[in-house]
């Protein structure tokens, strides 16, 4: 059960996370928001690190962390510029869906997970349920073609990150998302080289980070939840996090559910139920 408690928290950590980063991009360069978040978590990452106990980290574990944040910056790049030239309601569900995946397939046969008869059908219908949650009906006349390209791409990114972390020994600690952080600002850096490109100062520039901080917690989390679990179960858990800025929407914001959006928060919380069952 902690391993469950862990994943879902870092769904929620990441849910919270993309709300405040693509409220940041509207008002500063999604690159620069990016970066500046990536530095963010590299610092959250580091002060975890220093607090968990290291029992033989080594080279391995710390690239497989690398990876990961390869990933991770891969997934923001591509995932921003989709939303930005193509089609959120195309974007998003396609590189969720992907995200979540790529995992499940590497994660069955090759790393040799086998999920119970009751956690594959909760894989079975969080697949659909993130595709509608995920939606949107505020743009519907995109650059289609072009946003499922970066959809798959940021999806891409996406598995990498999350199976990648995956595979760092438990004897690193917290490091090797430290170490991803650091990959993800190499990753996204040389795309700032643009003429009249500025970093944001000031509260632009501290939230960001801070929101760095956040999505750094939630990889934390994560890692957490694959040495108690499946590494299937945790990357199906953590990649719900497209639930929480529906949810918030309709909390905070008062906006009104689309049916397709009712329907994947339905299918989202019979997938935690199922993934959840005890065998």
């Amino acid at each position: 059960m902690t391993g469950v408690l862990l994943a879902l928290a870092s769904a929620l950590a990441y849910g919270v996370a993309d709300v405040a980063g693509g409220l940041l991009s509207r008002r500063a360069d999604f690159r620069a928001v990016a970066l500046l978040g990536q530095a963010g978590g590299l610092a959250c990452a580091v002060a975890a690190a220093l607090c968990v106990p290291v029992d033989g980290m080594d080279a391995t574990s710390l690239g497989w962390g690398a990876l990961s944040g390869v990933g991770t910056g891969l997934a923001m790049v591509f995932l921003y510029r989709g939303i930005g030239r193509g089609d959120m309601s195309v974007v998003v569900p396609v590189s969720a869906v992907g995200g979540v995946a790529l995992p499940v397939v590497v994660g069955v046969a090759l790393l040799g997970d086998r999920p119970s008869p009751p956690a594959w059908a909760g894989i079975a219908v969080v697949l659909p349920a993130l595709w509608l949650v995920s939606r949107s009906n505020s743009d519907e006349h995109g650059r289609v073609r072009a946003a499922i390209g970066d959809g798959l791409v940021a999806g891409a990114g996406i598995g990498i990150q999350y199976l990648a972390l995956a595979q760092a020994g438990d004897g690193a600690g917290i490091w090797p998302v430290a170490a991803g952080r650091v990959a993800a600002v190499l990753t996204i850096a040389p795309l700032l080289w643009t003429p009249g490109f500025r970093l944001p100062t000031g509260r632009l520039a501290f939230w960001s980070a801070a929101n760095g901080g956040l999505a750094a917690a939630a990889l934390v989390c994560y890692l957490l939840a694959t040495r108690e679990q499946l590494v299937v179960v945790a990357v199906v858990l953590s990649s719900l996090y497209p639930v929480v800025p529906v949810l918030l929407g309709v909390t905070a914001l008062r906006e009104r559910l689309s049916a397709a959006q009712a329907a994947g928060l339905v299918g989202a919380g019979a997938a935690v139920l199922l993934l959840t069952v005890p065998v």
